[in-house]
């Protein structure tokens, strides 16, 4: 059964997909299947991955009901990652699920005939809460959060996290924070680092020791529709990649072995706490 996780943060440009893609990409180097849902009617995902030519079979057309998950799933150029495409079409979900009962269980229900296949699904969320983000939420195990080292960083990331504990109330009880991702790390500004300190003094186990630095080949690779394991394997981005990786898959092997080994609380700390600290 997979470990189905979603990827969201509702402020764009925080390293979303590029997450999404990048750790798809990382796990299917250690032989992992993966499965990428790309749920952003921008399709960056899909582009960036070199996936073309899935106007008549994609997300969009699974959703509504016209088509199976499977049948649109579409191999990249790594023989273990795979990919659920979408494009602005996608858009024209939401006022359809308006109209439906059980409207926020469209993804899970899709998801449910292929999760045996593939040990990772990785949601690619919009930079929204809206219906699409409430769909993934509740289709997932749990929810990983992209946070740049920026000004700003935590701001809305009470939103979310407020959000992610009504979902786990109302739709998904088991839904979990799995952690908290550092992304745009720049080594010579100093408010990266203080950044970084802050997230990590108020979410301490959230965060993921992996901190995704400023990278010039990591902003390439989408351009050639590749991820960053293939476009430059030795780069840096690779190599944090490949570390956040293998976090990722030690946390489920911990939680094999151990219980409430992964957080499942999303309101402590208060990010009033935080921000008036700072």
């Amino acid at each position: 059964m997979a470990q189905i996780i979603c990827m969201s943060n509702q402020k764009g440009g925080v390293g979303k997909t590029t997450t999404t893609v990048n750790l798809g990409a990382a796990l299917s180097s250690f032989n992992k299947k993966v499965l990428i849902i790309d749920l952003d009617p921008q399709g960056n995902a899909s582009s960036g991955l070199g996936v073309k030519n899935y106007d008549n079979a994609n997300l969009y057309h699974a959703l509504i009901g016209e088509k199976s998950i499977s049948s649109v799933t579409r191999q990249t150029n790594l023989s273990q990652l795979f990919i659920v495409p979408s494009n602005s079409g996608l858009v024209g979900v939401e006022p359809f699920l308006y109209q439906q009962k059980n409207k926020e269980l469209f993804l899970k229900k899709s998801l449910s005939s292929v999760s045996e296949e593939y040990d990772y699904i990785l949601i690619d969320c919009p930079p929204s809460l809206g219906l699409l983000t409430l769909n993934a939420f509740t289709a997932s195990n749990y929810f990983m959060v992209p946070l740049q080292c920026e000004y700003y960083a935590l701001e809305g990331l009470s939103q979310l996290l407020n959000t992610a504990g009504i979902i786990k109330s109302n739709f998904n009880p088991n839904l979990a924070l799995l952690g908290i991702v550092l992304t745009m790390f720049d080594t010579r500004n100093n408010l990266s680092h203080q950044v970084v300190r802050d997230v990590k003094q108020h979410f301490s186990n959230k965060v993921f020791n992996s901190i995704i630095t400023r990278n010039v080949r990591l902003s390439e690779a989408p351009s050639y529709g590749k991820s960053i394991i293939e476009y430059a394997p030795q780069s840096i981005g690779a190599e944090r990649y490949i570390s956040l990786a293998k976090e990722v898959d030690n946390r489920f092997v911990q939680l094999n072995t151990e219980t409430n080994t992964l957080p499942n609380e999303f309101s402590e700390p208060r990010i009033e706490e935080i921000t008036s600290a700072n």
